[in-house]
């Protein structure tokens, strides 16, 4: 090991807890709040019929963002989300995602005098060495692996999927069947851990930075009773009478530019009228289970909101809320009307049509790099310094959030990782600070995507995507049309090459693969 960088690290973490020192009453706590598998239309402030009072009086009270991006995928966006680095290894693994040489929001903020939570999906690695406890969190609950039953977390998966028993732990101990009892619920037992950690940390006196990543809306669709009787018959009209009613409401809401076309649903979901054929009843109660567990999330936001006013802290601490990808159309295990949602006993899912209405007006779904995929809401709430019911334009992305909270932790990003003392990977992400101040931050020049063969780049409001099904690059100009619905690859032949180039450059230095049927 070099002896520099033992020393640089050592420096590091001193010059971290010298931070702690620094007037902590001014460095706001954080929570970073994120939400699974959740399409942009979902919420109230983004155009939903869904009741989400507590997710929209974050808009209300802070700032709304119409152009942030996620890497369209569960475990790249927790990797570029918790170290501001695109992923690496290609995007491959989970494990690998996080390496020796990345610093997580964890280990930064702890290191910068933070005591640090997190309660929820880790996704990043569920052995040890890997899991949330050794990667900077003092305190961790949840879900290691990517999806489990609401009810009880150690029911396997169908055999459909693998059969598997998701690993769920709680600090350095995995935990048992026995460990869930009989009215557990993932997403109220996810923010009791945080609201008693939240306490814990406000009363010791340090700033506080806590991640929770809920698991829903994620299949398996699995919902509260009385949670669910509130959507009963909601949903009768379809997917496609529902993409249409968001989209009304999205324009009076000022989010859709009126030059922007929409289609009336993304080309891989099939018409409703066809589609309710299947079995009309089951269709719309997968809508009212996915429509509940959001407004569970949002009963559970409601009430970390309260005890943010309870202990004294809300002016002083910066809410973020967000989604992961966008809604999902996946369907493991067919469309089969005998997985019924709601109940433990079954496993089921949206399906590409209720997902369409969920990424109104976008095109395409988790996975893809078209604005479906990788568009999320973000909202901020930080009443002492973000003006109240404020919007912005300025596209940001995930790898922003760790520069953005070392400016706020008055904190810089080492050279060495303080604790494995591997030279460190330079950020890639730029401090959000400037916007929440109502400024112009100075933009990133190009921004990159891919997922599964699929693929972007944007720069300035120039898109160039690549769809997995169409085999071709597309190129958007989204100032006009970010619903992407009028290629122009064919009329700048010149920047589709260059940002083609560019693209690929990012891809060599991130490890991606490329197969040459895919290039």
């Amino acid at each position: 090991m070099n002896p520099l960088l033992r020393i640089f690290g050592i420096g590091f973490v001193l010059f971290g807890l010298a931070c702690s020192c620094l007037a902590d009453d001014e460095r706001p706590n954080i929570i970073l709040i994120m939400v699974d598998d959740m399409g942009w239309s979902d919420i109230g402030c983004y155009g939903s019929e869904i009741r989400t009072p507590n997710i929209d009086r974050l808009a209300s009270e802070g700032m709304l963002f119409t152009q942030f991006y996620n890497n369209a995928k569960c475990t790249t966006t927790r990797a570029s989300l918790l170290t501001g680095l695109y992923p690496r290894n290609g995007g491959r693994g989970q494990q690998e995602l996080i390496q020796k040489n990345m610093l997580t929001l964890g280990e930064a903020m702890r290191h910068a005098g933070y005591a640090t939570g997190m309660s929820g999906k880790w996704h990043n690695g569920r052995n040890e060495g890997s899991r949330p406890f050794d990667r900077g969190f003092d305190e961790a609950y949840g879900l290691w692996d990517g999806c489990c039953n609401f009810f009880n977390p150690k029911i396997r998966d169908p055999e459909f999927k693998g059969g598997k028993v998701r690993p769920f732990g709680h600090n350095d101990r995995y935990l048992e069947f026995d460990d869930f009892p009989d009215d557990y619920y993932t997403t109220d037992a996810f923010t009791d851990h945080a609201i008693e950690t939240v306490k814990r940390h406000a009363a010791s006196g340090k700033p506080f930075f806590h991640y929770l990543p809920y698991t829903a809306p994620h299949y398996p669709l699995h919902a509260k009773p009385q949670d669910i009787a509130k959507y009963k018959g909601m949903y009768s009209q379809g997917w496609d009478a529902l993409r249409q009613s968001r989209l009304a409401r999205q324009k009076e809401l000022g989010l859709i530019d009126d030059r922007w076309l929409v289609i009336e649903r993304d080309d891989r979901a099939r018409p409703w009228n066809e589609d309710k054929q299947i079995d009309q009843p089951w269709q719309e109660l997968r809508m009212e289970v996915y429509a509940a567990m959001i407004d569970s999330v949002d009963q559970n936001i409601g009430r970390l909101l309260k005890t943010l006013d309870e202990v004294g802290v809300s002016d002083n601490t910066l809410v973020l809320f967000l989604a992961d990808n966008g809604g999902c159309a996946e369907t493991p295990g067919g469309n089969d009307p005998k997985q019924v949602p709601g109940p433990k006993e079954f496993y089921s899912h949206v399906g590409p049509g209720w997902a369409t209405a969920s990424n109104t007006p976008f095109r395409r779904y988790k996975q893809y790099c078209h604005e479906g995929g990788i568009a999320t809401p973000l909202l901020a709430r930080w009443p002492k310094a973000i003006a109240a019911g404020s919007r912005t334009n300025q596209v940001g992305h995930i790898i922003d959030f760790l520069p953005t909270f070392l400016e706020l932790s008055d904190t810089t990003y080492p050279k060495s990782h303080p604790e494995f003392f591997e030279e460190t990977i330079p950020l890639e992400g730029k401090s959000l600070l400037p916007i929440f101040q109502g400024n112009e931050r100075t933009p990133h020049e190009y921004l990159y995507w891919h997922w599964a063969t699929n693929r972007a780049v944007r720069k300035g409001d120039w898109k160039l995507a690549w769809d997995k099904h169409e085999k071709t690059w597309e190129l958007y100009d989204l100032s006009i049309d970010r619903t992407e619905a009028h290629d122009l690859a064919s009329q700048h032949p010149d920047l589709v090459d260059s940002l083609v180039d560019k693209w690929n450059a990012w891809a060599k230095m991130t490890d991606v693969i490329v197969k040459p049927s895919d290039k």
